[in-house]
């Protein structure tokens, strides 16, 4: 079944113009002069860039804080991983002796 699409263009065709008049108005800029007559506006845009400002500040300690904290973390890791080593090292000389002093046990019991 094919889709026939002349006669959806012929339809929608005359409504485009209309909608697209409506919409470019809100996609274009306004000019400078309108943002300076109007000296509320020119604050609040003032205040907003302040803000925005201040929070790119803000964001930029928080990530070296957050560098800082995952660097500690990874330092605790290795840490950690040195001890897990050194305590896999303290088992196993604590099972050879433990499983030789039980070999001599029962040596010394058959004698």
């Amino acid at each position: 079944m094919e889709i026939q699409f002349l006669p959806i263009i012929k339809a929608v065709a005359p409504y485009v113009a209309q909608v697209a008049t409506a919409a470019i108005p809100a996609f274009t800029s306004k000019p400078a002069e309108s943002a300076k007559s109007d000296p509320v506006i020119a604050k609040q845009i003032e205040e907003l860039q302040t803000a925005a400002t201040k929070n790119a500040q803000s964001i930029h300690v928080l990530a070296d804080n957050l560098q800082q904290a995952i660097q500690g973390i990874e330092a605790a890791a290795t840490e950690a991983k040195k001890q897990i080593a050194a305590y896999k090292t303290m088992l196993f000389v604590a099972l050879g002796l433990s499983g030789i002093s039980t070999l001599l046990s029962i040596f010394l019991l058959v004698r």
